[in-house]
């Protein structure tokens, strides 16, 4: 493992996991928020994001923490290893609000109340991205994609680790 991507449902606990990971292999972590959203929740230009990726994919090894599915399928063909958090959106939508209020290193601001439209996105993800990430996979088969189904199957793998 030295390029690894890290994708889930907003709320499954990326960020979380990708900063463990990162703990236990040493290898760099990028995540995608930071790269794309300003401190007031505006966001760079695309040009400048899509800079900002590529000089992070350009190195020799790290850890992307994010989905943004217009840049999934360039990451996933540059990554060797895909961790996929398939969590219900019961869980996601429990994390977004256990987060609430928290500062975070992998967002430029803190979240202080809800957003409907985000929280409509993870109840519909597993009918709307999911499939799409699914599709990904049976195109990057050489790819090693590690799928946890619950916080606990990928609590454990890190301890294995």
């Amino acid at each position: 493992m030295k390029k690894i991507i890290v994708i889930g449902c907003p709320g499954s606990g990326k960020s979380v996991f990708s900063r463990a990971l990162h703990e236990k292999t040493g290898i760099p972590l990028y995540h995608l928020d930071m790269l794309y959203w300003n401190e007031d929740k505006t966001t760079v230009e695309k040009a400048v994001f899509l800079d900002r990726l590529s000089e992070v994919m350009s190195r020799g090894s790290w850890i992307i923490d994010g989905n943004y599915a217009s840049t999934m399928e360039k990451r996933m063909r540059e990554c060797d290893t895909v961790f996929f958090l398939d969590y219900p959106p019961s869980v996601c939508l429990a994390g977004v609000r256990a987060r609430m209020g928290k500062e975070r290193s992998d967002m430029p601001w803190i979240e202080t109340e809800d957003d409907e439209k985000f929280l409509d996105f993870i109840r519909t993800f597993s009918d709307n991205v999911r499939p799409e990430i699914l599709e990904l996979f049976c195109k990057y088969r050489d790819k090693s994609i590690i799928t946890f189904k619950d916080r606990k199957e990928a609590a454990e793998f890190l301890e294995r680790m």
